[in-house]
């Protein structure tokens, strides 16, 4: 497949399957190429949830577009990943015309639309049946609690993987969740209870939205917009799965190939979303003796904001799965943060807590039920407000990060001033865009 043109030259794919295999021809031509076009600086950048590869390659032509002018004596060379993700039809991504992301127009909870049916018959192959049951479900939403079953046994069967297979050994962040082949928890338990659960924080998030922004409004939401949102996070959950899978298995062993044949490239790693998350465990998934990759930028981390710690706060048992391997960059790490990002606030924890908790769901239910009293820091995520329980790691503003960074170390960055827009239920999740986040990786990576 040729490299498309994205703005910015030499440029280069690597494409991965859900378990990790990589295209051999890309990788291929990276690696023989990188040292003929006297690359110096290779950054490499992971996507989140995406539907298209033309959509991907926007987004990376889009976020490289400034960094020759910020440096323009660097060598620089770029790479975008492909990893089969995918995003629902509702989240439109700031400042992207809609033929770049799925064509919010017709999404209409809780029906599925068009869009995001074909995006899950393409992102989990051989289950058309499945998908075409859950969008029977949702277009004529029967209203007992039987159907609502069926509906959650048909998303389990979705993103079931086998057990013993690569994905399910990535399925967890911390030392408390056990490997995964049939996806979260809450698909076991009573399915009215869970999708009331997500109904009400749907309400919340959307009310939150609406509070003094003139002309929004928000409805309020029953058991099938949750079982929609259920649907939604599950396949998050999968997506999530996916990406440490491709991380460790794959991009973390073509870095190893590339410090062999290219010894002085200096690698920097991004990654949006759950693309942080893969970029995190390419770290795992690095030969011993590696030190090419000199930083890690996160930018809004849809992973558990413990995945680097070495004890979790109240259990000294147990750790991120990451703890340690920070050590493998021989620079700094870099974590962005938004407090306008509601689906890593709001959506991500509460699925988090219900995909591996087991107390009862009914514990939130009670009148008054408050979404910020249900979650607790336990479930919180990357993007929501950096790295956790890591001694040492520093706090920054984004104008002090932009004015220097550590050299070495976790380093949380609030950048809420630019990630600030986009409506519900992502909030500004994908507001990644900006010429100041651009400049933020190149100073993560001491390139001038």
């Amino acid at each position: 497949m040729a490299v498309p043109a994205i703005g910015v030259n030499p440029y280069w794919e690597l494409t991965f399957d859900a378990d990790g295999d990589v295209d051999g021809a890309e990788r291929d031509r990276l690696l023989a190429d990188v040292t003929r076009r006297g690359v110096r600086d290779l950054l490499v950048f992971a996507h989140g949830w995406n539907n298209e590869r033309p959509g991907a390659t926007r987004l990376y032509g889009r976020f490289f577009a400034p960094m020759p002018s910020l440096a323009p004596k660097a060598r620089l060379g770029y790479a975008g990943v492909i990893w089969p993700s995918m995003m629902f039809a509702d989240e439109p991504v700031p400042d992207f015309p809609r033929s770049a992301v799925a064509d919010a127009s017709s999404a209409a909870r809780p029906g599925l639309d068009e869009s995001s049916r074909q995006a899950l018959a393409k992102v989990f192959p051989g289950r058309a049946t499945e998908v075409d049951e859950l969008a029977r479900l949702l277009d004529r939403p029967p209203d007992d609690a039987a159907s609502l079953e069926e509906f959650g046994q048909l998303v389990r069967l979705l993103v079931e993987v086998d057990p013993q297979g690569p994905q399910a050994a990535c399925a967890g962040d911390t030392g408390r969740e056990g490997p995964s082949g049939s996806g979260p928890a809450m698909l076991s338990e009573d399915m009215t209870q869970v999708c009331r659960v997500f109904a009400r924080a749907l309400e919340q998030v959307e009310s939150a939205a609406a509070a003094g922004v003139e002309g929004f409004s928000w409805t309020p939401k029953g058991l099938w917009d949750g079982a929609r949102e259920v649907l939604r996070q599950a396949t998050y959950y999968a997506m999530k799965r996916r990406a440490g899978t491709v991380g460790e298995r794959g991009l973390g062993p073509v870095i190893g190939r590339l410090a062999r044949t290219a010894p002085g490239v200096r690698v920097h790693l991004v990654g949006h979303s759950f693309g942080g998350r893969l970029v995190s465990f390419a770290l795992r998934g690095l030969p011993d003796g590696v030190r090419t990759v000199k930083s890690v930028t996160l930018l809004q981390g849809a992973f558990s904001h413990y995945a680097f710690a070495a004890r979790l706060p109240g259990d000294s048992r147990s750790g991120g799965v990451l703890h340690g391997y920070r050590d493998r960059v021989d620079g700094p790490l870099v974590c962005c943060y938004s407090g306008f990002d509601s689906a890593l606030g709001t959506l991500y924890p509460l699925a988090s807590r219900m995909a591996g908790d087991d107390r009862s769901l009914t514990d939130g239910l009670a009148e008054g039920f408050d979404i910020g009293r249900f979650l607790g820091p336990e479930w919180g995520a990357m993007g929501h407000d950096g790295v956790q329980a890591v001694d040492g790691t520093r706090g920054l503003t984004l104008a002090d990060a932009l004015r220097g960074l550590p050299a070495a170390g976790c380093v949380n960055v609030d950048a809420s001033a630019v990630v600030c827009h986009g409506g519900p239920p992502s909030g500004a999740h994908s507001d990644i865009v900006h010429r100041e986040l651009a400049q933020l990786v190149l100073a993560a990576g001491r390139v001038v």
